[in-house]
């Protein structure tokens, strides 16, 4: 067959913007493929999947109840089944945590070529070409697929989610039988943080080499909480210990896409460029006016910013109310 078919991540029971990102995509790539756009979501509370899919361009969604929590081999076994029944011609996933760790075994299950981490595809006649980075986004490749289904892994907030409004999609069960894993998740401990994951933040705080040490990101929260930021980093202070990895904004940690992006202390390094530069409005604090990071921002500041942040904090926190 010529379907698309999103592998749906979640967040308890709502779909991660990637999920939205991943169906946009596929109204196109399914255009040219001649199908349709199906989507697969396993989880524990899946009432009304149909409705948030369908609103993004879902056609008809497998769902598999009542599984608790993830895990690798039981999800491959459910979705490896899943798409032996189908047959689609472009199987997506997110590039994130739970993708990444997924896809692979799912594509050796099937005997399937992989594509990890695209950053755009194109459509030639009936066959999905993907794009990837190479060489730390120094250059892109274009991936070919021999033979169906052509697995992709996207990465977050590279693609268009466009917009919901769409009908609600048909939901089809499929069978939640993960296989007997020989290993299972014992427990899954949330982060301590209730801001949003970079990835999905609409605002974000992020610094650089010039925070100096970890005790100094303590400015960054503190604007942070003003405005309900997400604190995020660079590769070169993650390397120096100032942030953990996680916090890693750029080609080599997390891609974003805020509506604010806020720099203090980051020269803009290509690496970090790639990760940020499609933020809506760019403020970068620097000392080096000759700072790349200055080319591509919407408002800078020259200047040492341990004097300019705190500033900014209590004009922002009269602002804010």
């Amino acid at each position: 067959m010529s379907n698309v078919l999103v592998i749906a991540e979640l967040r308890g029971a709502e779909p991660k913007k990637v999920t939205f990102e991943m169906l946009n995509a596929a109204k196109d790539i399914a255009a040219g493929t001649g199908g349709a756009v199906i989507a697969a979501a396993i989880g524990d509370n899946l009432d009304g999947i149909g409705a948030a899919l369908g609103a993004y361009g879902a056609t008809k969604v497998f769902v598999a109840k009542g599984v608790a929590k993830y895990s690798t081999e039981g999800y491959a076994n459910i979705l490896a089944n899943l798409i032996q029944a189908e047959s689609p011609a472009v199987v997506l996933l997110g590039a994130t945590a739970l993708g990444k760790d997924l896809a692979g075994r799912l594509a050796a299950k099937l005997g399937a070529g992989l594509a990890s981490d695209i950053v755009g595809y194109r459509m030639d006649g009936a066959n999905f070409i993907a794009k990837r980075p190479v060489f730390a986004g120094k250059a892109f490749n274009e991936v070919s697929f021999l033979a169906a289904p052509a697995i992709a892994t996207v990465r977050p907030n590279v693609l268009d989610a466009g917009e919901g409004g769409g009908g609600a999609a048909e939901e089809a069960e499929m069978s939640a039988d993960l296989g007997g894993p020989k290993a299972d998740i014992a427990e899954v401990i949330a982060g301590a943080s209730d801001k949003a994951d970079l990835t999905e933040a609409d605002r974000i705080v992020s610094g650089g080499r010039g925070m100096k040490n970890q005790e100094n990101f303590a400015i960054l929260d503190a604007l942070a909480d003003v405005i309900g930021a997400t604190v995020g980093a660079s590769r070169a202070a993650v390397d120096a210990g100032y942030a953990d990895q996680s916090m890693q904004v750029g080609q080599t940690g997390k891609v974003v896409n805020p509506t604010l992006y806020i720099a203090a202390g980051i020269s803009g390094a290509i690496q970090h460029l790639a990760g940020m530069r499609t933020s809506k409005v760019i403020v970068a604090i620097n000392k080096d006016e000759e700072a790349p990071i200055f080319q591509i921002a919407d408002y800078g500041i020259v200047g040492d910013l341990f004097d300019a942040m705190p500033v900014m904090t209590e004009e922002l926190k009269k602002i804010m109310g």
